[in-house]
């Protein structure tokens, strides 16, 4: 028998779309691309050749449309994995989900997930401007831990590897990490031989999470250090965003395929960052855009 999603674990609004997104089924395209700011979801919809639809709602804005006779859902998530919870599942639910009868769809769809974003670069090899693709996703979030099956779909030597090299004790940073590989036929089709194939660290916020320390002391003042030393086999840790790891770990888990690219603005070597990058972030979508 059938599992029935139930009105409050599914939220339908009264005009058939779902709750946070305010996307209706039939507007979702199989190749999504996921922006952090709601200002670049125009960006990328000015490539399009049309607009199949544009709804916005809170920081979720979206827009379905054509590029070069692909169609295309690009879709903003705000900043934080707490969003991406909302987003993954909500574009799951829209593709494999009756939402007349509330049931799961005898025939699932598997989406093509790219997320692009910005992120700091934490090697020599990783300076302002370097195009990122994250290989292996490195949660410090904590959200897959709560869904079941999270093994399965993670690289548990490597996370032993990691938190080992971290030498983290009681209470301090703890969110046990779990590390996610991206999709490999994305990655062969998008990263190609102009990117950098890394691994990301997907942070609980911007200052703390990533050393960054302001006026509130860290609680382990070398933590940076550690994490730019690590080594696992032919992996070192390139840079931090938000959100990679529940992009790749949630798709895996439901059976999606996703990829998170980045452009680094900061180098947390050097010392260096470029506030004015949006201009220049034009280049990596244009180049997700002809290979999704």
């Amino acid at each position: 028998m059938k599992k029935k999603f139930e009105e409050s674990e599914l939220i339908i609004n009264s005009d058939g779309s779902i709750f946070h997104l305010h996307l209706k089924p039939e507007q979702l395209a199989d190749k999504v691309i996921l922006v952090g700011d709601p200002g670049r979801v125009p960006t990328v919809a000015s490539h399009f050749e049309d607009k199949e639809c544009e709804i916005e709602s809170r920081e979720f804005r979206s827009v379905t449309g054509h590029y070069k006779g692909k169609r295309i859902t690009v879709v903003s998530t705000g900043i934080g994995c707490d969003n991406i919870d909302i987003v993954l599942n909500e574009l799951d639910a829209l593709a494999n989900i009756d939402f007349n009868s509330r049931e799961e769809k005898n025939q699932l769809r598997s989406l093509e997930i790219v997320r692009i974003g910005t992120c700091g670069g934490l090697q020599p090899h990783t300076p302002e401007g370097t195009f990122v693709a994250s290989v292996k996703s490195i949660g410090f979030d904590g959200l897959l831990n709560f869904y079941d099956g999270r093994d399965k779909v993670c690289d548990l030597e490597f996370e032993k590897a990691f938190l080992s090299s971290m030498q983290w004790k009681g209470s301090q940073c703890i969110s046990h990490p779990y590390v996610v590989d991206a999709d490999p036929s994305l990655i062969e089709k998008i990263a190609g031989k102009d990117m950098v194939k890394g691994v990301t660290i997907a942070c609980g916020g911007f200052f703390g999470p990533q050393g960054r320390e302001l006026r509130i002391p860290l609680a382990d003042p070398l933590q940076n250090n550690k994490i730019m030393s690590f080594r696992y086999g032919p992996y070192c840790i390139t840079n931090f965003e938000m959100e990679s790891s529940a992009v790749a770990g949630l798709s895996k888990l439901m059976g999606h395929k996703a990829l998170t690219v980045c452009m680094v603005i900061a180098n947390r070597v050097a010392g260096k960052a470029n506030p004015n990058y949006k201009n220049s972030i034009d280049s990596l979508i244009k180049t997700v855009l002809e290979r999704i």
